[in-house]
């Protein structure tokens, strides 16, 4: 029953989740460009939006959903659920907010959706448990990587990338770094079980949520202001999914699948997510300052 409740509220994450992002996208565009050289100046004009307070209040939530989902299932079974939530971005776009989604990306966003959870249902789970013991040594190289990978996609076009990709290369940043914090929640959950809220606030783990945390605020919130909303937002949950994933794996022991079959499927799920991923950030990825139809009625009425 209990790992019931986790899928449920993994469930009512990704729903509320792409609802706060699609929120702080139009509040982050009427805002001045993000300069992490200026953390306090720029944190008080993201606030200063109306918009992007209440998607952060609304990601707030998400977030309290997604400890819960964590702290009752299987790192791998969570990522299944918050997988479906990417065909959610466009359905939310389009029916929510009257933001247009291009075949080209209905067929990224449908192919990323299938390599997810393709991936993570091949992954066979050891117990009915919620699987939080992890390998010090493997956490330790696992997120000292992630966070390098992170830095190289923030700084983008300083190491060559194209400027015009950079929008959806912060968001995958963040996505990245987003991954990094809630392997450190799923650690911190086991180190609840033992030790209390005293193991909490000693374990190291801590630190890097928070530190990465922090980092992924800053990376989604310019990514959002540089790309379109549902290319930012499918590339962020994406690399968020993979990560956490991952993490399973080389971090919480979770089994590889002990099939040839389950190899391959495997294999084509990575190349799948590949694919999408070239696929949906649209031809012209601009930030788009004007007001989705949902959100501008909304305003209206206010």
């Amino acid at each position: 029953m209990t790992i019931q409740l986790g899928i449920l509220l993994a469930l009512v994450c990704a729903f509320v989740s792409n609802l706060g992002f699609f929120f702080k996208h139009r509040g982050a565009c009427e805002c001045t460009k993000v300069d992490i050289r200026h953390p306090f100046k720029t944190t008080k004009n993201l606030y200063s939006s109306k918009w992007f307070a209440i998607g952060m209040a609304i990601a707030t939530s998400a977030w309290i959903f997604h400890v819960a989902a964590l702290a009752m299932a299987p790192i791998s079974v969570v990522q299944v659920v918050l997988a479906g939530g990417v065909v959610m971005i466009g359905v939310m776009a389009q029916r929510l907010f009257g933001v247009e989604v291009g075949n080209r990306q209905w067929w990224g966003l449908a192919l990323t959706c299938l390599g997810l959870i393709l991936l993570a249902v091949t992954f066979p789970h050891a117990s009915d448990s919620a699987h939080s013991s992890f390998n010090t040594p493997a956490m330790i190289a696992f997120e000292a990587g992630l966070f390098g990978i992170g830095g190289l996609l923030i700084m983008g076009p300083r190491v060559g990338a194209p400027a015009h990709h950079h929008g959806v290369m912060l968001g995958a940043a963040a996505g990245v770094l987003f991954g990094v914090s809630d392997v450190s929640i799923k650690a911190l959950t086991g180190i609840a079980g033992d030790a209390g809220m005293m193991g909490i606030v000693a374990s190291p783990w801590l630190f890097v949520t928070i530190a990465a945390s922090v980092a992924a605020f800053f990376a989604s919130a310019r990514g959002l202001q540089d790309g379109d909303a549902v290319s930012v937002i499918a590339i962020t949950g994406t690399a968020a999914n993979i990560t956490t994933v991952a993490a399973g794996i080389i971090v919480f022991g979770d089994p590889l699948p002990g099939t040839t079959l389950g190899i391959v499927l495997q294999a084509v799920a990575f190349l799948l997510v590949i694919v999408a991923s070239a696929m949906t950030p649209s031809p012209a990825a601009k930030g788009d300052a004007t007001a989705p139809a949902g959100i501008a009625a909304a305003g209206a009425a206010a």
